[in-house]
């Protein structure tokens, strides 16, 4: 054979090798988040009036480029993370799609990120940010980006595309922070339970509404220990958890499981996995070194007391250890942590995820 030509298959072959590996490794064709700061890849700084940015160092002084991307981590978040093991590149983050430069071009078919910082299932949870995305919102624009993959796709085309198309919810920490971090005159308004039975029951119409624009396979993560993060810590004297939030954190998990089972028999179809973040992220708190950790209380990156006085500003000084630590900063997880979290709602035993973990999810 000549030398050039064989050359030139050989180089050939290597090309159709990497595709082929790549689309075998593309598990969903699209993946849609939705959600609050754990998984905001920069929505909010899109958001002229808010507070709650991460566009500044030292937020992603480990993301690739160094540079802060309005992720509220060191590196890559969850979000990044999820994408990845979907075979997928990262979600972009919607209002970058819609700015006046991108509009005409925006695509929506690999799927897109409605995820933003402060964000919760009920309006106005982010009264100390002023501004952000709440669940509903985040509804609203997918209307529209289902809209638009009608037009592209056709209607049959969408919905066979969005049918196995995984939809992500990570949301529910905002309301119930919010809640306990309120003053008692306006907790006294609303007992506990009575805020844990009503997230539930407007969780379930917003999904309820997503399912009639096309979603079927669900990726439903549950609220972490919220009491054990830095800025609930800096409230004990003793820089323990607070047993309240978690409890609640607790009860609200147990109303969604709950109301996912009561959708399965109502919306035909529709499938779930349900992972336990409250559990794992207990785990790294308290048998830290068999997951790499040394540090469980203070942030990685803040000011003052278990540097959970402030957040992560540019004033503030940062680790230099980010992977011994679980928390970023006062409310958020490092990237080691968040990597950690995903691996167990990915390829976790029904220990964590219920009926299925997400590969499995995706392979149904």
């Amino acid at each position: 054979m000549d030398q050039g030509l064989g050359l030139l298959l050989s180089c050939f072959f290597i090309v159709f090798s990497s595709l082929f590996i790549f689309s075998e490794a593309q598990l969903a064709p699209a993946l849609f988040m939705f959600g609050d700061s754990l998984v905001d890849v920069g929505n909010n700084n899109h958001l002229k009036l808010s507070l709650a940015k991460a566009d500044f160092p030292h937020n992603g002084v480990d993301f690739p480029g160094k540079k802060p991307t309005g992720r509220f981590c060191n590196g890559k978040n969850a979000a990044d993370f999820l994408a990845e093991k979907l075979g997928l590149p990262s979600a972009p983050p919607y209002l970058s799609l819609i700015s006046k430069s991108n509009r005409s071009n925006a695509s929506f078919v690999a799927g897109v990120s409605f995820a933003s910082g402060g964000a919760g299932i009920f309006d106005g949870t982010d009264e100390l940010y002023k501004q952000s995305l709440p669940l509903k919102k985040q509804l609203d624009y997918y209307a529209t980006v289902y809209e638009r993959l009608v037009q592209q796709l056709g209607s049959a085309g969408a919905q066979e595309h969005l049918s196995k198309s995984v939809f992500a919810v990570v949301i529910g920490s905002n309301d119930i922070l919010g809640y306990f971090g309120s003053d008692s005159s306006t907790r006294n308004k609303t007992a506990p339970q009575q805020l844990v039975d009503s997230m539930a029951a407007t969780l379930k119409e917003q999904l309820k509404r997503m399912y009639n624009l096309g979603a079927r396979k669900f990726a439903m993560v549950g609220v972490g220990a919220v009491g054990c993060c830095p800025s609930q810590r800096n409230k004990n004297s003793t820089e323990e958890c607070s047993e309240e939030a978690n409890y609640w954190s607790v009860k609200y998990n147990e109303r969604l499981k709950s109301l996912l089972q009561e959708l399965i028999s109502e919306l035909k179809g529709m499938s779930y996995s349900y992972f336990d973040t409250y559990s794992v992220m207990l785990n790294l708190i308290q048998k830290p070194a068999a997951y790499g950790f040394k540090e469980v209380k203070a942030a990685c990156c803040g000011l003052g007391n278990l540097n959970a006085d402030f957040p992560c500003l540019p004033i503030s000084t940062y680790c230099s250890n980010r992977k011994d630590h679980v928390f970023w900063d006062l409310y958020h997880p490092t990237e080691a942590a968040a990597s950690i979290v995903v691996q167990n709602l990915f390829n976790g035993t029904q220990e964590y995820t219920f009926p299925m973990n997400l590969r499995q999810l995706v392979a149904a």
